[in-house]
């Protein structure tokens, strides 16, 4: 009752006293509209008798006679003449007494020469006297006045005042009535059904997330509904990791990251830099939308930097970015939490194509890659790709300008240059770079026309990571060939002018996520039964291929490979379905947009060659997928194809694994990706030989349910032991343990980075 009364009773006075405010006004504009009509009417009148009067004004008894017949109509109190001397001529029989001298009024009327109307008080009793001058041979021969009863006003504006008193007290109460309703049904009940599930809450007994309140109630139920899922996050992570702790299992997760990154990083921070942004702000109609590109990337880093409130600088691409940035070209993220900041770098579209598209994708991609696709070096693209690590050199600089002993991840191919001018400036930081695709070679690389100029880039890091050993090995080689620096094979570390920098293998992996509890998985026949309905085909098993449309994924050899089973094994012709999920990717370089055509082009070829009916061998689906889309070919799918022709890992792989709870399905898996170290139960493929490919699709579909049983076992077991969350600690961890060594960098390149900043 308390509230309701704190809430009605400051609604109810201000509803009264605007009323009042506007009654008021009401009732005085009324009395000015009737004041001016009585004052429009006398003069009216007046103007009506001038012509009657003046011809009399020698005839006293003429004029009492009109006097007397005009002043008795409604609301006239009545009428005087006066001769220009201001004697009484003839006055209404009510007014002898009170105007039997002449009035203010008619004086200065006759002394202007003029009409003249005023409001004045005869005998304690409101009137109105318009006094009229005559003239008669255009001499001032009199005046004539004309007096009106104003009582009536007044009565009439009390009247009115008691009307609105009387409606104001009306609306009141229902206003009163209607917004006890309104207030109760859509906030105190609310507001005590949330107090309720709350307290449910604490104590344990209430679901997640809360009933729907109403509209007015939304931002405040979706904070609760954060607010309650992070509190059963956080429970149900201290419950796991309670129960690690008893079953003595080492699996890291999102919560002992976050508690073993504070414990490394102490007092200092972290900045990572990545070409790609965690979240994109783009524009849905009229609104802004933040989304989250897809990226193995981003699911790897973020959980690091929420742990302590780090620093991401990346290129802001999206068409809204600009419009969410502070002056700084900051943004907290994610938008719901807020708990680290985004640092946006703006490209223009020349960089971005000498950078981004040429010098990295169309160089560096294919030479490290090793797949067939000559890399194209051109003087301009290496231009601009030094100049965009410039650039994102001071912006990362400018981050941590106030950070003692800062703490910086670089990510990917795209900053190979950016290590060494950060250490230039910032010799007390701990810098480290991770290299997500092989690194070849050194013959290979030895290809770049600025392989030197990379290679000092890069070994002014302290730390080097790559996916497999293998690669480390190929780097040492190579630093060992072009460049001028010790090498200490026993430790895997590289000495050159004086500083050390580790180099040290960090298989990258998925995110692990438990099936839920008491949660059994839907069986794969009706999974599989109802993808296959969307896809409008007719089958009775089905295979599934997700990749980037990227010439090093070894799509073309995977459909080869379907023809020459389906050619092999004719039992499964019209039985097997492959669904091939293709993102285009880079079509605006000209090797992916006809690649593009060519997978297009060989999925047309074997559906004519083999299709009948409702059944197709393959459906190449050129699209974006959601990871939950994508979950559910994973799990629906009788083998997952991972043809890569040569990649660093491979997340595809694990991620397969990861979604196959369970325990069926079998993953081939080509030899050259970093993830056939780890996941040596899968049936691992040479994807150059087509005859080897097909057959193990036939040992995949008859393989026995009991050994995809065994062998799925031990891959998510392998999966779950090195997921994402270990990636990082060990690559956090070793970079917080390195010994850091200060070193002046070079006259000419600070003074180009600070031309930059």
């Amino acid at each position: 009752m308390r509230v309701s009364l704190r809430l009605f009773v400051p609604v109810l006075l201000a509803v009264i006293a605007v009323s009042l405010l506007f009654s008021s006004y009401q009732v005085r504009r009324d009395r000015r509209i009737q004041e001016r009509d009585l004052s429009r009417r006398a003069e009216l009148l007046a103007l009506s008798l001038e012509d009657s009067v003046t011809p009399l004004l020698g005839s006293r008894q003429e004029l009492q006679r009109l006097v007397e017949r005009f002043g008795k109509r409604e609301r006239l109190a009545g009428i005087a003449l006066y001769d220009n001397r201001g004697r009484a001529l003839a006055v209404s029989s009510g007014l002898a007494e009170r105007l039997a001298s002449p009035h203010a009024t008619v004086l200065r009327a006759m002394e202007t020469g003029a009409g003249v109307g005023e409001f004045v008080t005869l005998e304690d009793s409101p009137a109105h006297i318009y006094a009229l001058p005559l003239q008669r041979d255009h001499e001032a021969a009199g005046a004539l006045a004309i007096v009106q009863d104003a009582a009536y006003i007044a009565r009439q504006g009390t009247h009115l005042w008691r009307y609105l008193l009387f409606s104001i007290a009306v609306q009141v109460g229902l206003i009163a009535l209607i917004s006890f309703l309104i207030v109760r049904r859509s906030i105190l009940a609310p507001v005590a059904r949330t107090a309720q599930w709350m307290r449910a809450l604490r104590m344990g007994t209430a679901a997640v997330p809360a009933a729907a309140g109403t509209d007015l109630l939304n931002p405040l139920t979706r904070e609760v509904a954060t607010f309650a899922a992070s509190l059963a996050a956080a429970r149900a992570s201290a419950e796991k990791e309670a129960q690690l702790r008893v079953a003595a299992d080492s699996s890291w997760t999102a919560e002992r990251l976050s508690v073993s990154l504070r414990s490394k990083l102490a007092e200092s921070r972290l900045f990572v830099v990545a070409n790609r942004q965690p979240y994109m702000h783009v524009r849905r109609g009229k609104a802004i939308e933040a989304i989250v590109p897809a990226s193995g990337l981003v699911t790897a880093l973020e959980p690091i930097l929420c742990a302590c409130d780090g620093t991401w600088v990346a290129h802001g691409n999206g068409d809204a970015d600009r419009e969410m940035v502070d002056e700084r070209n900051c943004v907290r993220v994610p938008p719901e939490q807020q708990r680290y900041t985004l640092r946006r770098v703006w490209l223009s579209k020349e960089e971005e194509e000498g950078y981004y598209f040429g010098f990295s994708n169309e160089g560096l991609w294919p030479l490290c890659h090793i797949a067939h696709t000559r890399p194209v070096f051109r003087a301009s693209d290496w231009e601009w790709y030094r100049a965009v690590n410039l650039k994102f050199a001071a912006a990362v600089l400018d981050e941590m300008a106030s950070t003692q002993q800062p703490v910086v991840i670089v990510q990917d191919y795209h900053f190979a240059l950016l290590p060494s001018l950060i250490k230039q400036q910032r010799p007390d930081a701990r810098v480290a770079i991770f290299w997500h695709i092989p690194w070849p070679n050194p013959e290979a690389f030895g290809i770049c026309p600025w392989q030197r100029e990379l290679l000092d880039g890069l070994l002014g890091a302290d730390l080097v990571g790559f996916h497999i050993q293998s690669h480390c090995n190929n780097f040492l080689e190579t630093v060992d060939g072009a460049l001028e620096s010790r090498i200490d094979w026993e430790h895997f570390a590289v000495n050159r002018n004086e500083h050390l920098t580790s180099v040290r293998p960090f298989p990258i992996s998925v995110v692990w996520e438990e099936p839920a509890p008491g949660k059994s998985p839907k069986p794969v026949h009706k999974q599989q039964s109802a993808l296959l309905n969307e896809l409008d085909v007719e089958a009775l098993f089905l295979g599934v291929g997700v990749d980037r449309v990227d010439y090093t994924k070894g799509i073309l050899e995977r459909f080869l490979a379907i023809e020459r089973f389906l050619e092999k094994y004719p039992a499964y012709q019209g039985k097997l379905t492959f669904a091939q999920i293709g993102a285009p990717s880079r079509t605006h370089i000209k090797r992916y947009h006809d690649l593009l055509a060519e997978v297009e082009a060989e999925a047309d070829r074997i559906n004519w060659r083999f299709q009948s009916g409702k059944w197709k061998p393959i459906v190449f689906l050129k699209r974006h997928h959601s990871h939950e889309q994508i979950g559910h070919f994973y799990r629906a799918a009788d083998f997952c194809l991972v043809t890569s022709l040569h990649d660093g890992m491979n997340l595809v792989a694990k991620e397969f694994v990861a979604a196959r709870d369970d325990e069926q399905g079998v993953l081939l898996l080509s030899a050259f990706t970093g993830a056939s170290r780890e996941l040596r139960d899968a049936l691992i493929v040479n994807p150059y030989d087509t005859e080897q490919l097909a057959d193990a699709i036939f040992c995949a579909l008859e393989m026995e349910p009991r050994e995809k049983k065994v062998r799925m076992q031990h891959m998510r077991r392998a999966v779950k032991e090195n997921n994402v969350y270990r990636w990082a600690a060990s690559l956090i961890g070793e970079l917080c343990e390195t010994r850091i060594d200060h070193r002046e960098g070079s006259s000419e390149e600070s003074r180009t980075l600070a031309a930059v900043r």
